[in-house]
């Protein structure tokens, strides 16, 4: 699967995101760009789910040193190597071995029933802290430490997205 010729954002608003690991999956995969497949990284250790599926932008280069990390609300997961054109509504601040990983949260697209949200602030506080409480969560059993920083809306993204964009090309 080539990448290259995918832009990370289609028009202005939306993004390209790939999924890499469906919700309620407890089991790792990461796009191997060296290959072109989907490779199962590991399988976490607890009962914890990712809440959403997650992935990343394509062709775009995040201060951790890899592609822009995005999560996306579905109705049902999707599957690996999914591509999707998401609405991005928001991110999560994060520092994860102190660097900034920050994740896009977004709507797909070609969702009708979703396409009146275009902020976090339409989503329930139950669901945006079952985000964070999963990232403060999922790395512990593995002794490395998140810090959740807070929720940003949607005119964070763009300045983000062109960062990202930028450091890639």
């Amino acid at each position: 699967m080539d990448l290259s010729c995918l832009s990370p954002s289609p028009s202005s608003g939306l993004i390209n995101l790939l999924v890499e690991i469906p919700a309620g999956s407890r089991n790792k995969y990461r796009y191997s760009h060296s290959t072109g497949v989907m490779v199962l990284d590991r399988v976490l250790h607890s009962s914890i789910r990712y809440p959403f599926d997650y992935g990343f932008v394509p062709n775009t280069l995040a201060p951790d040193g890899a592609p822009l990390d995005a999560m996306v609300i579905m109705a049902e997961p999707t599957f690996a190597g999914c591509l999707i054109r998401a609405r991005p509504i928001g991110l999560i601040d994060l520092k994860e071995d102190n660097l900034d990983d920050a994740k896009l949260l977004c709507v797909p697209d070609a969702d009708p029933g979703q396409r009146d949200i275009n902020s976090i602030r339409q989503i329930a506080p139950s669901q945006l802290e079952e985000v964070a409480e999963f990232f403060r969560t999922y790395r512990s059993f593995e002794g490395r430490r998140v810090a959740v920083s807070g929720w940003r809306d949607a005119g964070a993204v763009p300045a983000l997205l062109y960062q990202c964009i930028q450091a890639a090309s």
